[in-house]
């Protein structure tokens, strides 16, 4: 549970460049949790929701990664850029341009809204979509000659395998080529993987992570998947006593970018609710 490599990874970049430069900005939410957004801007990191937003000269990519249209920008605005971005992420990226420079169109399992997705469609220039319906793939009258697919790191492994088999099928039916490559982060396959096992031997499960962030939602939605009652909070405030009911097994699981503090807060919360039950 708990910060994963690329968040933390992201935040002690932060947090060295803050004690550095005094303040600086970060293009969009540095990770997606309230309460670690809040202790950054503590420290003088403020959050620019677009380059026409910014205040200073001195600006941060988030762990999610960036169009490279945005990248240039910054190059052409001589601002002085602080790249977060994740690894694993990263990896994403250069596998879209890669399919994309390889005469590939490029499908990414993945959230056509999520900063992340938007940045590796990026990297496929005029040559990526993003999908998360398996019901899309049937709506293809005719496959690309040559198709990638690639997922979104923070996707479910299960829903990602489903959609890859769909796909293979048509591909197969059409006598298309596909270019697999699984770029889901092992970490975040790991956790779901804990999650769900966990989640088949309690009555109750308890989520701890921001609501924005993809990573935390996609654990709330695989512990569902076990049929146990599922609650996602962020903070320890929002536990209903009454969620406890009848439910003598609790656990507790908690995404990505929840930050040490959040999680031990709510497993005190619970702890002090059973005791006094």
């Amino acid at each position: 549970m708990g910060f994963c490599f690329g968040v933390r990874r992201a935040i002690e970049i932060l947090e060295k460049a803050a004690v550095e430069h005094g303040r600086l900005e970060t293009l969009g939410p540095a990770v997606h949790n309230q309460r670690v957004i809040a202790k950054l801007a503590g420290m003088g990191i403020r959050v620019a929701e677009s380059l026409a937003d910014l205040q200073g000269d001195i600006i941060a990519i988030s762990s999610h990664g960036a169009h490279p249209k945005v990248l240039e920008e910054i190059e052409t605005r001589r601002l002085r850029l602080i790249d977060t971005t994740c690894p694993i992420v990263h990896s994403a990226q250069m596998a879209a341009k890669g399919l994309a420079e390889a005469d590939f169109s490029v499908i990414v399992f993945g959230d056509a809204h999520h900063p992340e997705v938007k940045g590796i469609l990026g990297w496929a220039g005029e040559r990526g979509m993003a999908v998360l319906d398996e019901q899309a793939i049937a709506e293809f009258d005719r496959l690309p000659h040559k198709l990638g697919l690639l997922s979104q790191t923070t996707q479910s492994s299960d829903r990602f395998a489903r959609f890859a088999k769909k796909l293979i099928d048509l591909v197969i039916a059409q006598g298309s080529e596909l270019r697999l490559i699984n770029t889901i982060c092992d970490v975040t396959r790991k956790r779901q993987m804990a999650a769900l096992k966990l989640a088949g031997n309690v009555d109750l499960m308890v989520v701890v992570g921001g609501r924005n962030s993809a990573n935390t939602q996609r654990l709330a939605e695989i512990c569902s998947t076990t049929g146990v009652e599922t609650h996602l909070v962020e903070e320890a405030g929002e536990i209903e006593p009454g969620w406890l009911q009848f439910h003598h097994h609790i656990g507790v699981t908690a995404g990505a970018s929840t930050p040490d503090e959040a999680i031990n807060e709510v497993i005190l919360a619970l702890e002090n609710l059973t005791r006094d039950r």
